[in-house]
């Protein structure tokens, strides 16, 4: 059984877990949520035994690079990090509805990077800029700030479903958090997000210097990289300077996703040194 095979079938595991989670908050149970998390948990124990088998792997085709390189590959990183990050939080905080709005999100980045026709994943060697430990550094780092900001847009979600839906007792609505844990956990995870960004950019410019004798080319992922830091460091602002929360803050917590998604799949459409687009 190869890292290809394991990973397709943790995409089920993935989605039978989403899936028992949406039950819990339909039905109003424990028990699916209980099953949710033990199968999400055993999801993230099978994604990282693949993403490990397939660094192996690249080792006995010649290549021997950890397997962040092309889309495939970080999209099941990035699967792996959203699981982990939701699954974390909702033992932290004993509430599964955490997960409820975050799983789904590391489903659909494993179903995309397994099902999708269009994307290659054939373990491939590097290309020369690329073999550099750098790359490790960088692309982990970066990752885990999407996967925080992913986890901050799910909470976003849910503060204005919960906000913004009358409640009934008893109802959907009246089963998500209080609106002041969901404001607290945005505030939270996207702090944790713009840190590991930071962390990514600062890394990547030291990369790119030492491969292409640049620290900044104003490549199309390098500038939306920096406007989604700005987005996020307004937020930050706004929220630790002006006291803004609760509503204003969900939103633009769904806004600098979309600035977050675009970074990640819109580049890949635009020339740069960085698209995914090809492989």
């Amino acid at each position: 059984m190869n890292s290809s095979l394991i990973l397709s079938i943790i995409t089920f595991v993935y989605g039978f877990s989403a899936v028992m989670y949406i039950s819990a908050w339909i039905f109003g149970k424990e028990t699916p949520a209980k099953i949710a998390r033990v199968v999400g948990i055993a999801g993230i124990a099978g994604n990282l035994a693949g993403f490990l088998l397939r660094w192996s792997e690249s080792y006995s085709h010649g290549y021997g690079h950890i397997p962040l390189s092309n889309l495939y590959e970080s999209l099941i990183f990035f699967a792996l990090t959203i699981a982990l990050i939701s699954i974390v939080i909702e033992v932290r905080y004993r509430n599964y509805m955490i997960s409820t709005f975050a799983m789904p999100l590391a489903f659909i980045a494993m179903a995309y990077a397994s099902l999708s026709p269009g994307i290659n994943d054939k373990i491939q060697p590097l290309i020369p800029a690329l073999k550099s430990n750098w790359l490790t550094a960088h692309v982990v780092t970066c990752f885990l700030g999407y996967a925080g900001f992913a986890t901050a847009f799910g909470i976003g979600v849910m503060y204005l479903v919960r906000e913004c839906l009358p409640v009934k007792e008893g109802g959907l609505i009246s089963r998500l958090p209080e609106g002041y844990i969901l404001d607290e956990l945005i505030q939270k995870t996207v702090m944790f997000g713009f840190l590991f960004l930071t962390v990514g950019i600062v890394t990547g410019a030291v990369w790119a210097n030492s491969a292409w004798g640049s620290y900044w080319t104003w490549d199309p992922k390098e500038t939306w990289s920096l406007i989604t830091w700005f987005v996020y460091a307004i937020m930050l602002h706004l929220r630790y300077v002006r006291g803004w929360g609760g509503v204003k803050i969900a939103v633009i917590s769904i806004i600098g996703f979309m600035a977050v998604m675009f970074t990640y799949f819109g580049v890949n459409y635009l020339p740069g040194l960085h698209s995914y687009g090809s492989m």
